[in-house]
C-alpha cells in the first residue's frame, strides 16, 4: 500500500439519487416488510410527511417573526439543526426538542434575520427504530429595493480543489457588469480567476484548471449600494476566505461499473459501483460535491419519477447536481449489482446497509469527501451535465467560460 492510501485509509474492498434509486422492485419489497403501526415507511408515511417542517421547502419572503417548527406525528425527533447558511456570519438557531419528542421549537426570543437563506435538517426515529431524515430550506424578506446574492462556500471552509465560488441573487441583475465588478475574488498563490453567468440571477467564479492544495482564497463581496438593476441596490458588504484541501477526484466508468478514487494524482481505491440504468442513464461529466448528508429522504415525486420510489433513510448521501444527481449509500440491492449491473434512476449507489456504516464502500468513501471534490462520470449513453446544473461549470473550456463574464 502507498502512503497516499495509507493517509486516505483506502478500503478493505476493491478490485445509488433525486434523478435516481436502484432495483424499485427490490426496494418495494422492502417497504412492504418494513410498513406497521408507527413506521415512517408504511402507513401514513406513504401518502403525508413523516416530517413536517415550518415553514415549507424553499419558501420566500419568510418574516423574521414567523413560524418555525419541526413536527413528527409518530415516532420521536432525534436531532433539528437551523441555520443561517450561504452567508459570512453562518449562525444556528437555538432551539429545543420537547419532552415527547414529537415537536421543535426556536427558543424564546430567538429571531430571524432579514435577508438571509436556512436550512432546516432533521432525522426523526419511528417505533420499529427506523430512521428519517429531512432537509429543507427557506429565504427570510429582503426589502424590495435591495437584492442580496445567497454564496458557497462557506466562510472558513476547507473544501476539495473543484470547489466554484458561486452567487445566487435574490432578484434578476441586469447591470451584469457592476455587480461582477464588486465581487472580487483572489487566490494565494495567485491564479487568474473569471466570472461566468447564467442568466441574470447566477454568478459563478473558477480558475482556469482547479484550485492547487493549500491555495488560500478570498472573497470580498462589496455590493452594498451597487445598482444591480433600475432601483434596486445590493445590501452585502463582507469578506469570505475559505481553504482549498488535498485533491481528490473521483472517475466513474459506468460502463465497466467502477470508481477509482484518487487521491493527489495517486490512486487509492477502485471501487464497486451501480449507475443509471438503461432507461434512466446517468449524465457524463465533471460534477462537483455541493452538499453531504448523513442520511436523508429521496422522493422520485421531486425529480419527475412520480411515485416511483419514495426512500426516508438513504445513508451516506453526496449531491452531485442541483437537479437531483447523487452518489450515495444503497442497503436494498442485492450486493450482486455493484461492480456488475446498472440499476439506478440517474445516480452511482455504493453498497451499504441500512443506517450506514463506516465499514461499507458508501460509509469509507463519504468519510474522505470534501464539499468541492469532483467526481467525473464516462462511458454512460447520456449526455454531459449541464454547466449550470449544480457546480458544473469546469464541463466548460476556458475561453467558453470566460465569454460568459460581462467584464470582457
Amino acid at each position: 500500500m502507498t502512503d497516499v492510501a495509507k493517509k486516505a485509509g483506502a478500503p478493505p474492498f476493491a478490485a445509488s439519487h433525486g434523478r435516481c434509486l436502484v432495483a424499485v422492485l427490490a426496494l418495494l419489497a422492502v417497504l412492504t416488510g418494513c410498513s406497521g403501526a408507527g413506521s415512517f415507511i408504511g402507513g401514513k408515511g406513504k401518502s403525508q410527511e413523516a416530517i413536517r417542517v415550518t415553514p415549507a421547502d424553499r419558501a420566500e419572503d419568510v418574516r423574521a417573526d414567523g413560524r418555525v417548527a419541526v413536527e413528527v406525528p409518530d415516532g420521536r425527533l432525534e436531532s433539528v439543526r437551523v441555520r443561517r447558511i450561504e452567508d459570512a456570519q453562518e449562525q444556528e438557531v437555538p432551539g429545543r426538542i420537547a419532552e415527547d419528542g414529537h415537536s421543535w421549537t426556536p427558543a424564546k426570543g430567538a429571531r430571524l434575520g432579514l435577508a438571509a437563506k436556512y436550512s432546516v435538517d432533521v432525522v426523526a426515529v419511528d417505533g420499529g427504530g427506523h430512521r428519517a431524515a429531512r432537509h429543507t430550506t427557506f429565504t427570510t424578506a429582503v426589502p424590495q429595493d435591495r437584492f442580496i446574492g445567497y454564496f458557497k462556500p462557506e466562510n472558513r471552509s476547507t473544501v476539495g480543489t473543484g470547489m466554484i465560488v458561486s452567487f445566487e441573487f435574490n432578484r434578476p441583475v441586469t447591470r451584469r457588469a457592476a455587480v461582477e465588478r464588486a465581487i472580487r475574488v483572489t487566490a494565494d498563490p495567485p491564479v487568474a480567476v473569471a466570472g461566468h453567468w447564467f442568466g441574470r440571477s447566477r454568478l459563478d467564479f473558477r480558475p482556469e484548471e482547479y484550485w492547487q492544495p493549500g491555495t488560500e482564497v478570498t472573497v470580498d463581496i462589496g455590493l452594498a449600494d451597487v445598482e444591480g438593476a433600475p432601483g434596486v441596490y445590493g445590501s452585502q458588504r463582507k469578506t469570505v476566505r475559505f481553504t482549498v484541501g488535498r485533491e481528490q477526484i473521483s472517475r466513474v466508468d459506468s460502463a465497466a461499473h467502477t470508481m477509482e478514487v484518487r487521491r493527489d494524482g495517486e490512486l487509492v481505491s477502485t471501487v464497486p459501483v451501480t449507475a443509471g440504468s438503461p432507461t434512466t442513464t446517468t449524465y457524463n461529466g465533471k460534477m462537483v460535491v455541493s452538499e453531504m448528508h448523513e442520511v436523508t429522504r429521496m422522493d422520485g415525486r421531486t425529480v419527475g419519477f412520480g411515485g416511483e420510489y419514495d426512500i426516508k433513510d438513504v445513508p451516506h448521501a453526496i449531491r452531485l447536481t442541483k437537479s437531483g444527481t447523487f452518489l450515495h449509500g444503497n442497503y436494498w440491492s442485492d450486493d450482486s449489482v455493484f461492480g456488475s449491473t446498472n440499476v439506478s434512476h440517474g445516480c452511482i449507489g455504493l453498497r451499504d446497509v441500512q443506517g450506514g456504516s463506516g465499514s461499507t464502500p458508501a460509509g469509507w468513501f463519504f468519510d474522505r469527501t470534501l464539499i468541492g471534490d469532483v467526481v467525473e462520470v464516462v462511458n454512460s449513453p447520456d449526455k454531459t451535465v449541464a454547466p449550470d446544473n449544480g457546480l458544473g461549470g469546469w464541463n466548460l473550456d476556458w475561453a467558453k467560460w470566460r465569454a460568459g463574464s460581462a467584464l470582457r
